[in-house]
């Protein structure tokens, strides 16, 4: 077992797709597959059911996950500790769950690089329980997840929320059409779950069901159908005629929090940075 292919194995469960983790960890997907196959036959367990655009841990894949994403961060941790025992230059470690990266993490860790070339960034893209135990163990400066944490040792900030919009490819659908038109059903949390089946109590069967807004975008750009995406996600697609906004669908908003420690020595230099992140910045 080696490093390569525990983040190989986070990787096609973060994606759910063997093809999009080879792009991700710029390798073949036969690599992807090779290093799969092997850290089965390391383990001695099957991790993945694999069926047509659907790929799905095991039991034993689920009990595994914990355990890779552990192993992983400790290595990281070791490997940046490494790195900075010689630099004499501040580090911030930034975590967020996979989908805010595509959506606002990365415009925005791409500006503080330009107005802080003094600051080393080290950015994660993990799920949430994974950013928590690090914000807390030590091994995250700042964390971006979906759920409000109300813990003593963590301090939350409210950052700009997310608006989820119903696209289609076509024109002139309605919510009810929508719905039974290649409906892409992308997991945005429990409290989107729960409005949106107060919306739509009888929703068919979706065409399918996605951990991330990514690969649902581009499903209904390249082969069509319907999914409830952010308007920041989306705009340009809107703007130039690929996507449209399916009226009279009811729109959900998706509250992002910024969570680090309570007592970081950094504390004044991250609620600076958050300020380009909150609701009224300009």
């Amino acid at each position: 077992m080696d490093i390569d292919q525990l983040r190989t194995f986070l990787e096609v469960n973060r994606t759910r797709h063997f093809g999009r983790a080879s792009q991700n960890l710029f390798v073949t997907q036969s690599a992807i597959s090779s290093r799969i196959k092997q850290l089965e036959e390391e383990l001695s367990i099957k991790l993945f059911t694999r069926a047509r655009n659907d790929i799905q841990l095991t039991v034993a894949g689920k009990r595994f996950l914990k355990t890779a994403e552990m192993i992983v961060s400790m290595w990281e941790q070791a490997r940046h500790s490494i790195q900075l025992s010689n630099e004499d230059k501040p580090m911030l470690v930034v975590g967020g769950i996979p989908s805010l990266w595509e959506i606002i993490l990365k415009d925005w860790v791409l500006d503080i690089h330009q107005s802080h070339p003094e600051l080393i960034l080290s950015c994660d893209s993990e799920p949430a329980q994974s950013i928590i135990q690090r914000v807390l163990g030590k091994t995250l400066d700042l964390g971006f997840v979906y759920t409000s944490q109300k813990l003593v040792e963590l301090e939350q900030i409210e950052i700009t929320p997310l608006q989820l919009i119903m696209v289609s490819d076509r024109p002139e659908l309605t919510p009810q059409q929508a719905i039974k038109y290649r409906y892409h059903f992308v997991d945005w949390g429990q409290s989107f779950g729960v409005a949106h089946a107060r919306w739509f109590p009888e929703l068919p069967h979706p065409f399918l069901r996605l951990g991330w807004g990514g690969m649902a975008l581009e499903s209904l750009v390249k082969y069509g159908g319907v999914a409830y995406l952010p308007d920041l996600m989306v705009r340009e697609f809107l703007q130039r005629g690929a996507l449209f906004p399916v009226q009279e669908a009811p729109t959900f908003s998706r509250q992002v929090y910024a969570i680090f420690r309570e007592e970081h020595p950094l504390k004044g230099f991250i609620l600076q940075l958050l300020e380009k992140l909150q609701p009224g910045h300009a």
